[in-house]
């Protein structure tokens, strides 16, 4: 047909291309006769544009699809999604990069994935066999990536089987979305609460109009038995292609490699949007309109723009949004009040197997008990509802199951290694000679090590000097002294007692200094200087007793505690017995880290035992993890106390086995 387009017809240029046989056909021999071929096809390969040098693809690549589609399980908040798509041929499969791509900036991952073959090797059966094996997973959110055929056949089968109900998100790409105008009803009825990305143009600008009204007229005399005449985008892109090329048809002489340059200049604005070709590609489209299917027909939600996000209409004033919510409220399957969470329980999923410690010293953080009347297991703890909350928080369903496990904490990390738990949660510290057998999340509580001793109450020997402060005490001493001078020199020529030797003199001197403040006869004083500077001393006297007073009687009242024992090399080397949480690794670090000897050490099973083994002393000191101190302590603050340094330990954490997301997630939400 191309061949004889040329040799007949001497065409200049070939418009259309559909498909990728056509491309690659028509391609080789346009590329041989040196005559420009337009493709409509817009997903040709790369290496068939550097293959065939007269090849160009004049529709826009409609990839950057896969990156709205992202953004709408963003919106919504799906983390997973099963990939369906129809292995038409080569260029079918282009988009699994692109879409992966998208993956990689999100935190969205593809849960998984269904190729079917072509309609020309169709089977209903291994098609329902394919429905029926993803709706055993516990994903249901699904991208449909398949010509419109393919596509019918897809929720007709959905529908037998029950997926087209409440819960479940069937979302289409373009290749079912840009012929949904060409359906009849009954599609629609098999398709009712499917959301599809499709390609956009200027739906509402003149041009279009001018081109609908003609394209429908020409339709219904050309093709009188079609209901539906409306021009959608492929009409569209072949009505700016068409332009395009004559466009450079228009200038002289333009032909072969001229008339291909010359197509590489041009620039318009077409109803699609701005056609320019580079590398003869045209630019890729970056806007993407969303519609719903509702009843017997669909309605335009939106549009979602590259870099920009969700907005009602494309315009210059128009206000973009992150949220796919607030185009209005979306129709899903089954008609939910509210946007489906995107997973349900599967049907054939093994819940998670969690071991729990029975010996936890602390039952805050994890207890245990067994109901003899109904024969199960009630566990409860700070560790468990950091568990829960988790998985609650999981955007699917994670069943599970707790089992108690009576033993030492590092054998209970070593069932995980021996796979009979999956993972395990309590007061289990990390510790790396565990590593040799599972992985650890980040820590969700303080890290460290610490020693509790008893306390005991003391007073200092010289409590009564320390009120004042030595620089105080020689103020005060001075000024009973200058006190007593001023005196003695105002009443020595008035009083003979105060004449004598110098021995004598002294002596009165400093009895003076001490005794006339507590003086009671005034009878004696001669001069009205003596009377005015013993009143000064007096009240002076009077604030500077007050004050040592209260001083001395605070000191007095309030209880002064110390740690009998404040480092532990003193209860190393003398042999000192100190106590551990029983079934801990707590031993093993006294052992091999601290020095300690092993018959030095004595483990409990309850904060009651470790406080009686302390006050009746027959330990001299405790071990234990951070966080089990502050709640020893918050009991028994009156009678302990920790003292020295804060010894290295790795903290609380769950154990895994393999990285599997709901421990990928606690580590990251727990170090968040």
């Amino acid at each position: 047909m191309a061949s004889d387009l040329i040799d007949t017809h001497k065409v200049d240029a070939i418009l259309g291309l559909q498909t990728l046989e056509e491309v690659l056909s028509v391609g080789e021999i346009v590329s041989k006769a040196q005559i420009p071929a337009l493709s409509l096809l817009d997903s040709v390969p790369r290496w068939a544009l550097d293959r065939f040098s007269f090849l160009v693809q004049a529709s826009p690549s409609q990839f950057a699809q896969m990156k709205a589609f992202i953004a709408v399980l963003e919106s919504c908040g799906w983390n997973s999604f099963t990939f369906i798509y129809e292995d038409i041929n080569s260029a079918s499969t282009l988009v699994t990069p692109h879409l992966m791509e998208a993956i990689k900036e999100s935190g969205v991952q593809m849960s998984n994935i269904v190729r079917l073959s072509s309609l020309s090797s169709f089977s209903s059966s291994s098609l329902l066999g394919e429905l029926g094996r993803i709706n055993t997973k516990p994903c249901r959110v699904f991208l449909v990536h398949a010509s419109l055929e393919m596509g019918i056949h897809i929720f007709q089968n959905a529908k037998s089987l029950g997926m087209m109900e409440r819960g479940y998100v069937w979302i289409t790409t373009n290749l079912i979305t840009d012929l949904l105008h060409t359906v009849n009803s009954s599609v629609f009825s098999i398709m009712e609460g499917v959301v599809g990305l499709g390609s956009s143009f200027l739906e509402h600008d003149s041009r279009f109009h001018d081109f609908s009204a003609k394209f429908q007229k020409k339709f219904k005399t050309e093709q009188p038995e079609e209901e539906t005449n409306i021009p959608g985008i492929f009409a569209v892109e072949a009505y700016d292609a068409t332009w395009t090329l004559a466009l450079a048809l228009s200038r002289k002489n333009m032909s072969g490699k001229k008339l291909l340059d010359e197509l590489s200049s041009i620039s318009l604005t077409g109803i699609t949007s701005e056609v320019q070709l580079i590398n003869r590609q045209s630019i890729a489209s970056h806007i993407f309109q969303l519609v719903n299917v509702i009843g017997k027909y669909y309605r335009q939600l939106g549009f979602w723009s590259e870099g920009l996000g969700f907005s009602e209409v494309i315009n210059d004033r128009v206000t973009y949004d992150t949220s796919l919510q607030n185009l209005g409220h979306i129709f899903w399957p089954g008609k939910p009040l509210h946007t489906p969470r995107g997973w349900s329980i599967p049907t054939n999923v093994k819940p998670l197997r969690v071991g729990v410690p029975t010996m936890a010293v602390f039952k805050e953080f994890v207890e245990v008990k067994y109901d003899h009347d109904d024969h199960s297991f009630t566990i409860t703890g700070y560790s468990i509802e950091l568990f829960e909350e988790t998985v609650k928080r999981l955007p699917y369903y994670l069943p599970y199951e707790f089992y108690p496990f009576t033993g030492s904490y590092d054998s209970l990390v070593k069932q995980v290694y021996l796979k009979n738990f999956d993972a395990v949660i309590g007061d289990v510290s990390v510790v790396s000679s565990r590593y040799q057998y599972a992985e650890f999340t980040h820590p969700f509580t303080e890290t460290g090590l610490m020693m509790v001793v008893p306390i005991t109450s003391y007073h200092q020997q010289w409590l009564f000097v320390k009120p004042f402060t030595f620089g105080m005490w020689i103020i005060t001493i001075l000024f009973n002294i200058y006190n007593a001078l001023v005196i003695y020199l105002i009443e020595r020529k008035h009083s003979p007692e105060l004449q004598g030797s110098v021995m004598n003199q002294t002596g009165i001197l400093l009895s003076l200094a001490f005794t006339r403040t507590f003086s009671k006869n005034s009878d004696d004083v001669h001069s009205n200087l003596t009377r005015m500077t013993t009143v000064a001393w007096i009240f002076a006297a009077i604030i500077i007793g007050q004050c040592y007073t209260a001083s001395l009687t605070s000191m007095l009242t309030i209880r002064r505690l110390r740690p009998q024992v404040t480092d532990y090399e003193v209860l190393k080397n003398s042999n000192a017995v100190v106590g551990y949480s029983k079934g801990s690794h707590v031993a093993r670090y006294l052992e091999d880290v601290l020095g300690f000897k092993s018959e030095n050490l004595r483990n409990f099973t309850s904060p009651e035992e470790y406080a009686y083994a302390l006050k009746n002393r027959h330990i001299a000191a405790i071990f234990l993890e951070t966080p089990l101190t502050k709640l020893f302590l918050a009991k028994y603050c009156k009678s302990f106390t920790t003292t020295g340094t804060t010894f290295r330990d790795g903290g609380f954490a769950f154990v895994r086995l393999w990285p599997f997301d709901l421990l990928i997630f606690m580590h990251c939400y727990l170090k968040w």
